[in-house]
């Protein structure tokens, strides 16, 4: 059976854990945190929850690396939230050290787990963990597609007054102002919403998408948690349960898409193994133009990154 290591006991973390035991998954999560009696406590709530939601899976709160010990999988939330005013990129200098000291740590008691990053600034922060760690990149991935893609159809599910679970779509590229939705390859119950709906309205709710994470930072004074954490945790159902689900999730290009040695986001097959196949869809000239761009946004972080190290 799997052994789950959740890194970061703050907002997101803790949702993610929570969720992951509302899933059932596995007998026991390991939720992690240098504050210990904080991930200890809400790993305490959540045990007793259990008798009111009807689920088995026990989480058990660290301060102690040795807790990790053999992980299959590792979820790493750990950094500073994003504050008003802040962009993902203000985050690199305390992020970067952050991630990077977590995943030598867990490399040391685990020696080949998957790891999942939902560390902002997300692209820069899968670089990080996939350096210090030296795993293949498919088992170093971050979470951001399939947050950005549910905000997208959360809006578009509002927009047409139709149920969310109806509506498939993909996004590309970097976790911010510079993503790349695809109106082309998003449907309703199989219909292209470019039938559904005028283009005037669907461009107004692409860009609220790009600003998704902005927007919630502006009315809570922090980042978001619910999604984020719900995310990471349907990744690690779909490795868990071997589903060879299809999402976009961050990795290193290496001539896809035409992008070398950048992070990215593009659709993947996530199974027992990480990152089992990376799906290489047709561009048109424009799509391909905001790929570029995104690559180039991401590319200039990487190299403040960098020059940082």
């Amino acid at each position: 059976m799997s052994k789950v290591t959740v890194v970061g006991a703050g907002n997101v973390g803790a949702t993610c854990a929570n969720v992951l035991a509302h899933k059932d998954l596995v007998k026991e999560v390991v939720l992690l945190d240098i504050v210990g009696d904080t991930a200890r406590g809400k790993a305490l709530d959540t045990w007793q929850q259990a008798p009111i939601d009807y689920y088995s899976t026990r989480l058990m709160g660290t301060d102690d690396y040795a807790d990790t010990a053999n992980s299959d999988i590792v979820v790493i939330t750990a950094g500073i939230p994003r504050k008003p005013g802040m962009s993902r990129d203000d985050l690199i200098a305390t992020n970067a050290k952050i991630v990077q000291s977590v995943t030598k740590s867990i490399m040391e008691y685990s020696p080949n787990p998957i790891i999942i990053i939902v560390s902002n600034p997300l692209d820069v922060m899968t670089y990080a963990a996939h350096t210090a760690s030296g795993l293949d990149r498919s088992r170093v991935f971050g979470m951001a597609g399939i947050l950005d893609t549910a905000r997208y159809r959360a809006f578009l599910s509002t927009a047409l007054d139709v149920s969310p679970k109806d509506i498939q779509a993909l996004l590309l590229g970097g976790h911010g102002d510079t993503m790349v939705p695809l109106p082309r390859y998003t449907t309703v119950a199989g219909i292209p919403v470019t039938e559904l709906i005028d283009a005037e309205s669907l461009d107004a709710i692409v860009e609220r998408t790009k600003k998704g994470g902005g927007e919630l930072v502006k009315l809570m004074g922090t980042s978001a948690w619910y999604a984020p954490g719900a995310a990471a945790a349907q990744m690690v159902e779909a490795i868990v349960r071997d589903e060879k689900r299809i999402f976009p999730c961050c990795t290193l290009l290496n001539g896809e898409y035409d992008q070398k040695e950048v992070y990215l986001g593009v659709p993947v097959k996530l199974g027992a193994n990480g990152i089992e196949q990376l799906l290489e869809i047709d561009l048109n000239e424009d799509e391909q133009e905001l790929m570029n761009t995104s690559s180039k946004h991401v590319k200039a972080v990487m190299d403040v990154y960098d020059g940082m190290k």
